[in-house]
């Protein structure tokens, strides 16, 4: 059995062959994570094509409160008057069958109490009579008789009950009479269809029991419409002693319009109860959040710098005092700001003053000191070595005056960009020259990699000289002898330069404040080529003038890797880097060396290299963070 009718089409085919084998649901259809990239691709079309128009809905839902509010009020409100509806209806309900069958038992007990006075009253009349009567004649007179009496008996309740009368069961004589006779057949009232109307199971009873008895059921009217009713029977006698059964049936007809009604009206209050109740919530909701989403607002321009903005208050109540105290909050907010930019200000002035007053007794001081220090042959050795240090000192003050001064125009925002079509690889090739020396009094070597095409951008050769000098002095001073390799990439709007150690490396958190300015990892650790703890915050300073990032990566032990990566044009945005931040070496922690078949590898590395895995500690420049494919 293929499950497959021949006549399917060849898609129903194949799709069956695929059900039987399991090829169909071999990943399962809904596994672990069904709506992501191992889901079934029907599964996640279905599953984006449900999403889709529900997604504003979902996102107005989340964002506005006023609107869950309502929508919770609405739906209790609706709550509570379905099930107060439903217990009013049961209880309308109760109460009208109740009364209506209190009413046909009163009835019934009243007719069947008539009906068998009649039938006494002409028993006693006749037994006087001549007892010739042919049973013809008897049956004919019996007939007469019912018909009378269902017609007395039903004449006062047209529209509110009906009146049959059938035979009994134990009626010895057949109740057709005579052959040919109908004179004994059902009779009823009104327009009831007494053979569909009575249930076989209330004749049985009947029959079997001489009292009153009642049953719900359904009254077939003449043109076959059914309705609920109650139906109440006793068995009787007729006026020559043969029994019969009597009913009255009630239909329910008054009491369902009257429940009718009573379930439109509540239908109708129900509903403006729930739209009154919606109304309110809603004004209600307005009040509170209307001053709250004003007080986002505000927080959202406070946070944009317009820190004169304030909240209305009107009233005395408790939004009136959160206003009051939104404003002070403000107020206190806008006075401490204000302070510390009088202060940054004044710092920053100060900076640059002093630095811009100290650059001429610092003139003289050093042409003082470059005189005593080539006399420093005719000094005793304790005072020559005073003399090279006093010049080794002074050319470090020169180096973090010129910082100090760099730092106070970027501060200013008075730093220019004088950017020219620059081959970073001279640049490269200039810094690891100058690098050399430091780099043999360390037994480390600079090995350049990536630089066998031109890679070439818009940029200011000498900021980007002074970027990469930082960087190797910082890689070479932290490498512990070991090799220190410079890449170099381009591609896709961008280049970039990594400049990789493989010393002490970065711990946890460090990564964050190495960008700082005078941060240092070790603060016991000397420092050999004479930094002024401001290099990598300039250099980050210079990275953000070209519009590019400065990243950095670095595990304890597994050294570490600094990433400059700059616009190939002035002014284009990046959103990428042609070389990862965490180098594919990393895991192995171990210094690359280099033979000559590495290095023939190294030289035809990709240059558009992409990350392979996220960096497992970096960090971005301040102010990049989320530009691009980084955002570290």
């Amino acid at each position: 059995m293929s499950g497959v009718p021949e006549s399917a089409s060849p898609s129903a085919s194949k799709l069956g062959r695929l059900w039987r084998s399991g090829a169909l649901f071999s990943e399962g259809l809904l596994p672990e994570g069904a709506t992501g990239p191992s889901a079934h691709p029907v599964v996640r079309f279905l599953v984006r094509w449900v999403r889709r128009p529900l997604l504003p809905v979902l996102r107005l839902w989340r964002r506005n409160i006023q609107l869950r509010v309502v929508v919770a009020t609405l739906l209790l409100s609706l709550a509570v008057v379905l099930l107060l509806g439903l217990v009013v209806i049961g209880q309308v309900r109760n109460g009208l069958l109740d009364a209506k069958e209190r009413a046909a038992q009163s009835q019934a007990a009243g007719g069947f109490a008539a009906a068998q006075e009649k039938a006494d009253s002409a028993g006693n009349g006749r037994s006087g009579a001549s007892d010739t009567r042919n049973s013809g004649s008897s049956a004919q007179n019996s007939g007469t008789w019912l018909n009378s009496l269902v017609e007395e008996l039903a004449s006062g309740g047209q529209g509110v009950y009906s009146v049959v009368a059938l035979n009994s069961d134990n009626d010895e004589s057949p109740f057709l009479g005579d052959a040919g006779a109908t004179t004994r057949g059902p009779r009823a009232s009104g327009d009831v269809r007494p053979e569909e109307t009575i249930p076989a199971e209330l004749r049985t009873a009947l029959d079997e029991s001489p009292g009153t008895h009642e049953q719900y059921a359904k009254v077939y009217s003449q043109d076959g419409e059914a309705t609920a009713g109650l139906i109440v029977g006793k068995r009787l006698n007729d006026d020559g002693g043969t029994p019969y059964q009597l009913y009255y049936v009630f239909p329910f007809t008054q009491e369902e319009e009257s429940l009718a009604l009573v379930k439109g009206t509540l239908a109708t209050a129900g509903v403006f109860v729930v739209i009154l109740l919606g109304g309110i919530a809603w004004l209600v909701v307005r009040q509170v959040v209307t001053p709250v989403r004003m007080a986002a607002g505000i927080s959202e321009r406070l946070a944009a710098g317009r820190l004169q903005e304030r909240m209305k208050v009107t009233g005395e109540d408790d939004i009136a005092r959160l206003g009051e105290s939104f404003n002070k909050m403000a107020q206190n907010l806008q006075l401490k700001i204000q302070q510390l930019e009088a202060l940054s200000r004044m710092q920053r002035r100060f900076v640059s003053d002093v630095s811009h007053e100290l650059r001429t007794p610092l003139t003289t001081v050093r042409m003082a000191a470059d005189v005593i220090h080539e006399a420093r042959d005719d000094f005793d050795a304790s005072t020559a070595r005073s003399a090279e240090l006093l010049l080794g000192q002074l050319d470090r003050f020169e180096s973090l005056l010129a910082d100090l001064l760099e730092i106070s125009r970027f501060d200013a925002g008075a730093a220019n960009l004088e950017a020219d079509p620059v081959d970073l690889r001279t640049v490269v090739s200039r810094v690891v020259d100058g690098c050399a020396p430091l780099a043999e009094a360390k037994g480390s070597r600079l090995l350049v990699r990536g630089d066998a095409e031109p890679v070439v951008a818009e940029a200011d050769g000498r900021r980007i000289e002074r970027v990469l000098r930082n960087l190797v002095d910082n890689a070479i001073e932290h490498g512990e002898g070991r090799d220190v390799v410079v890449r170099l990439a381009s591609g896709d709007g961008a280049v970039a330069v990594a400049v990789r150690d493989y010393g002490v490396g970065l711990r946890r958190g460090e990564v964050e404040r190495v960008f700082n300015r005078f941060w240092r990892a070790d603060p016991a650790r000397a420092r050999t080529t004479g930094g002024t703890g401001l290099g990598l915050s300039i250099a980050v300073e210079d990275a953000r003038l070209h519009g590019g990032w400065l990243h950095a990566w670095g595990v304890p032990g597994g050294g570490s890797q600094f990433r400059l990566t700059l616009p190939s044009t002035v002014g284009d945005t990046l959103r990428g880097s042609p070389l990862p931040l965490e180098p594919e070496d990393a895991r192995r922690r171990e210094p690359v060396r280099e033979t000559p078949v590495e290095h023939a590898l190294a030289e035809t590395v990709p240059a558009q290299t992409r990350e392979a895995s996220p960096p497992r500690a970096r960090a971005a420049s301040p102010g990049t963070e989320g530009q691009g494919d980084e955002g570290p």
